[in-house]
């Protein structure tokens, strides 16, 4: 398949600036790939779909305010440094992307916070965008951290086109983050409350927790109209036992598998083995999946409305089949559905 079949025509009124005033409530688009129907819910009957034995898989990254505002010496120029992972603790490095990037070198000092209280020094140059910076910071490592904490803001989508609001902070954030590492919200799963995972626990479903810490990677432009020549920057795994056995059951048992996002989706295809059990895993992957792919593990997924063109569209297609897909994205601009991260969502049996 070519990139420019990942096109689609919608408004960008349909954009969702902001989330739905409960996170249950917004709209399901529910597929059904056996029949080919599809049906319009809210989200929080999505447990009508669910009986015992069933298995939920969630990912439970939490994001971490990524994005500083800060100065460039001597010029003050306003820089914006999106802060993508930790190399080094003890030496405080991080890889960054910064913006405007031509304007920053080796060696230059950048200043962060009213009373520059952060300080950092660009000492590798690693792509056109993309740099390495040492944060210059006496104190120990939780302070540090929370330095960072307080003068990052919430790393939300840029064509959300508004600043973070206080609300961001729990509403760009699942109920069930855990571990911090990601600088981007795994969107899927921002649609369950608490309230909805404790209707389907009663109903007797299995939540299984793996971890991946999204990167921008996920949102990386696909550049090439061949998409076998495109490259996955690579993310961060866990997958426990637990989280396998769980899963497993549920498989042997012919239960529904379900993944929550195309985080999970990646992570499990990234650790399975030749019988179609996950197996557990601690490491990165670099994995891309678009059509035509066989999928191992789950046999249904809860994803949202992506951008056209994009690696997240590609793998719900694979799974969803590519013309039955593009005639839901039809459906859903037609219905005035809400889209990308804030927007609503959609279940694919």
């Amino acid at each position: 398949m070519k990139l420019s079949q990942f096109k689609y025509k919608f408004n960008n009124d349909l954009i969702a600036m902001h989330p739905a005033k409960n996170r249950d409530e917004s709209r399901l688009m529910v597929l059904n790939r056996a029949k080919k129907t599809i049906e319009h819910k809210q989200f929080k009957d999505i447990k009508e779909y669910f009986k015992d034995g069933d298995s939920i898989i969630l990912n439970n990254t939490k994001v971490f305010p990524a994005r500083l505002y800060g100065n460039k010496e001597k010029t003050g120029a306003n820089i914006e440094v999106f802060l993508l992972r930790e190399l080094n603790r003890e030496s405080r490095l991080w890889d960054v992307l910064v913006d405007p990037a031509r304007k920053i070198r080796i060696g230059n000092k950048l200043y962060f916070g009213d009373d520059d209280s952060l300080v950092a020094e660009v000492i590798d140059n690693t792509t056109s965008r993309g740099r390495t910076l040492r944060f210059l910071f006496d104190g120990e490592y939780p302070e540090f951290k929370k330095t960072i904490e307080a003068l990052g803001q919430t790393p939300l989508p840029k064509y959300i086109k508004r600043k973070p609001e206080e609300d961001d902070k729990d509403r760009y954030q699942t109920v069930f983050a855990k571990h911090e590492g990601a600088v981007a919200a795994p969107t899927a799963g921002l649609h369950f409350s608490r309230e909805l995972l404790k209707r389907l626990e009663l109903k007797g479903v299995n939540f299984a927790e793996i971890t991946l810490h999204v990167g921008l990677g996920t949102f990386r432009p696909v550049e090439v109209e061949d998409l076998t020549k495109h490259k996955m920057d690579s993310e961060q795994i866990i997958i426990s036992q637990e989280a396998c056995d769980i899963i497993n059951k549920s498989k042997d048992n012919k239960k529904k598998v379900c993944a929550v996002g195309t985080t999970v989706m990646r992570a499990i295809e990234s650790s399975v083995a030749t019988t179609g059990h996950v197996k557990p895993y601690d490491g990165w992957t670099s994995k891309f999946i678009f059509p035509p792919y066989d999928f191992s593990v789950a046999n249904c997924m809860v994803t949202n409305f992506h951008t056209p063109q994009s690696t997240l569209l590609m793998m719900v297609s694979a799974f969803a089949g590519f013309d039955f897909l593009m005639e839901a994205y039809k459906q859903a601009v037609k219905e005035k559905y809400r889209f990308f991260t804030y927007g609503d969502a959609m279940l694919i049996l």
